[in-house]
């Protein structure tokens, strides 16, 4: 994520007493995405990813960390959570709430291929089956509530089209808030770059902190709608039957599910059309930031509504 909040070594090393992971050897700051503050963090003990929380409170935490230290111990290759001295997860480092997490292997593929669909629909499916023992109860915080919020402050930045279609694809998600669908923990943002491939094997499943609780399909969704597109925002054949296919060999989609496929693709794409509108034209300050072109959304919203992909 991007650095907002700079820490220095010296702080870090006092910062690090806390824990039972040696002394301080090297200290990287990791440009990407737009939420918190990340940093490569290298100890004599083993390398580690710290996490400054920049929007997230420190009540809002325990359902995010609580998460990926239950998904791991369940085999998901997910961070893990460190625990200090005090057996706590979460402290405060400059202000901020802090974690301290493992640092996976492998790094993103940023063109996928149809084996690295079918292993990224079978590990959605994995963390879905693990997560149903998960107690955490936490709504899906970018979910209808804030695409409504955040519609109001993007919608003055739009062109006359680009508001229409927003007003339409809204009225259109809100005649469907009563689908009875399969819900639990989602990760809901598995993008290509929170994915890490080692080997031709999942070395690890990133960035949990846009989690809650929703549809399971919703998840799928999302995952789809960005792993197997091609340049217009079509969904390509291959890699979108892979990826189905892999996943419902795990878990299959009940009826409900198949028949509600092309409204939650159609939420999808609207949940991150929005996201990226946001983040575009109302930015926050940071030494390194790192806005997605929202359009890219936008052509996948109008692809969906257009055609949807079959689920079954």
């Amino acid at each position: 994520m991007s650095v907002f909040t700079r820490v220095s070594a010296e702080e870090l090393s006092v910062w690090l007493r806390r824990y039972a992971l040696g002394t301080l050897v090297d200290l990287q700051g990791i440009a990407a995405g737009i939420e918190n503050t990340n940093y490569f963090v290298t100890t004599s003990h083993g390398r580690f990813v710290l996490t400054l929380f920049e929007k997230l409170t420190p009540a809002e935490l325990p359902f995010y960390l609580n998460l990926m230290a239950h998904l791991a111990r369940h085999g998901i290759p997910c961070p893990a959570p460190i625990a200090d001295g005090g057996n706590k997860y979460l402290g405060t480092l400059n202000g901020k709430p802090a974690t301290l997490v493992t640092c996976l292997p492998g790094s993103p593929v940023m063109t996928p291929e149809i084996r690295h669909c079918e292993l990224v629909g079978s590990i959605l499916a994995d963390m879905h089956l693990a997560a149903r023992s998960y107690g955490g109860k936490l709504e899906n915080p970018r979910g209808p509530v804030w695409w409504k919020s955040a519609a109001r402050e993007v919608a003055p930045f739009l062109d006359g089209p680009g508001r229409k279609l927003l007003d339409s694809e809204l009225a259109f998600q809100a005649g469907h808030r009563g689908l009875d669908l399969p819900r639990g923990a989602i990760h809901a943002d598995l993008f290509r770059d929170n994915v890490l491939f080692e080997n031709e094997r999942i070395g690890g499943v990133i960035d949990f902190y846009f989690a809650g609780i929703d549809a399971l399909l919703f998840d799928v969704a999302i995952a789809a709608n960005d792993w197997c597109i091609g340049p217009s925002g079509e969904i390509e054949a291959a890699r979108g039957y892979a990826l189905l296919a892999a996943y419902r060999a795990r878990r299959e989609f009940t009826l409900e599910e198949i028949s509600a496929w092309p409204v939650l693709l159609r939420a999808a794409a609207l949940r991150f059309w929005l996201s990226r509108l946001y983040d575009f034209y109302i930015p926050r300050p940071g030494e390194l930031t790192h806005a997605h072109d929202p359009e890219h959304f936008r052509r996948v919203l109008e692809a969906r509504r257009a055609r949807s992909f079959p689920l079954g």
